[in-house]
């Protein structure tokens, strides 16, 4: 799976629909391992455009993540009308789960909320092994964070699918 975020400007533009299948048909990688994660704030802006944007980048296969979950104005009601695949859960929630009770509250309050609505939960900004621990006791599908490895800028990310087409 290829996660890449795509910010308000570039969701709004005219042309990314072709600029994704065009990406997709070059590197020669799956719609549905390709990952679109769009924050609360993108989803909110022009929600008929994006909306639709969204549905026709689905009927190709793509997947849609809401990232950094719970710092947004979105309404819960957003989740059943953008029919997304997955929820982030921001870093700012993951930070100090290991020693603040509330934190820990709300992680685990998304956790669930996910599970009941069959989305996949991802939390951001894992640095730790106790974090880790913490996460996958309450059930949290994946999780992402400089634990694992720093993000990627696009020639590189390029630079990788090329070299796994190849096999090197």
């Amino acid at each position: 799976m290829i996660a890449v975020n795509i910010s308000a400007l570039q969701f709004n533009r005219g042309d990314l629909i072709e600029i994704i299948e065009n990406a997709l048909r070059r590197s020669g990688l799956p719609a549905g391992q390709l990952e679109i994660e769009i924050t609360e704030s993108v989803l909110m802006r022009n929600l008929n455009g994006t909306l639709d944007t969204i549905q026709r980048l689905k009927q190709l296969g793509v997947q849609f993540a809401i990232d950094d979950f719970g710092t947004g104005y979105s309404s819960l009601s957003s989740l059943k009308t953008m029919k997304v695949n997955k929820l982030k859960i921001d870093q700012s929630f993951v930070r100090d789960i290991d020693h603040d009770a509330d934190d820990l509250a709300i992680v685990r309050a998304i956790i669930q909320l996910g599970q009941t609505l069959q989305l996949r939960v991802i939390a951001e900004g894992v640095e730790t092994v106790e974090q880790l621990d913490i996460l996958r006791k309450h059930g949290c599908d994946e999780v992402q964070g400089y634990y694992f490895g720093r993000p990627l800028p696009p020639e590189s990310l390029e630079a990788l699918l090329m070299a796994g087409k190849t096999g090197a």
